[in-house]
């Protein structure tokens, strides 16, 4: 189990702090459902990253069997999804805003006002299993637990304890409402434009240090 943290926790630091969710979830927070929705959606976003990253942890790992016998293929694997995170990381640099320009707000925050629960739990489906960046990242963690966890149970769990790190992100500004309230709005704000301002350099930085670590982990196991 140990070994399995190892290699993935950057990975799930990476999709902690990816700066759209985290968006999301202040944005619900200040709106008229806050508490129901950013639930709903922190509640749909841990089911969607748990359910990826398990799927890929446990056929990536299964179809590999054990370290002793494990195929070149894993390793081509490894180092193809770290080509990919540079590719993206790539498009992450070239798309962001130039110095003193406004970043484009995505249409789905101009409407979060008038989400509903239901709502809420499918864009966290949306920003958590169907956009690129942030499923490569799991797909990426699932990968690196099935590398280093042995046995299926040992990949469940660490599936798991992998799900609930990358679901502190979502999790902070709710913590931070439930313990200021209306309070905690000016700091949601300040960290919201924050986030949306620098979105593309914190992707860029965070992709290129994971596809290091997939390329090098690849690489290593030649």
């Amino acid at each position: 189990m140990g070994a399995a943290i190892g290699q993935f926790l950057p990975i799930a630091v990476g999709v902690l702090i990816s700066p759209l969710p985290v968006v999301a979830v202040v944005l619900m927070l200040v709106s008229g459902k806050a508490k129901a929705n950013a639930l709903a959606f922190l509640l749909a976003w841990f089911v969607s990253v748990a359910a990826i990253v398990t799927v890929v942890a446990i056929l990536v790992g299964g179809a590999a069997g054990d370290a002793a016998s494990r195929p070149a293929w894993v390793a081509w694997v490894k180092i193809a999804l770290g080509a990919l995170l540079l590719l993206l990381a790539g498009s992450q640099w070239r798309g962001r805003p130039r110095q003193g320009a406004t970043p484009e707000t995505p249409k789905w925050m101009t409407v979060i006002d008038a989400f509903t629960p239901v709502k809420a739990a499918g864009l966290a489906f949306v920003l958590g299993a169907v956009n690129p960046k942030n499923l490569l990242l799991v797909v990426s963690g699932g990968a690196a637990i099935s590398a280093a966890a042995q046995g299926t149970s040992t990949r469940l769990v660490a599936a798991l304890v992998f799900a609930v790190i990358a679901t502190l992100g979502v999790t902070a500004p709710f913590v931070i409402y439930l313990a200021m309230g209306t309070r905690a709005h000016t700091i949601l704000d300040a960290l919201k434009t924050w986030m949306i301002q620098h979105n593309a350099i914190i992707m860029t930085v965070l992709l290129l240090i994971i596809s290091a670590k997939m390329i090098g982990d690849g690489v290593s196991a030649l």
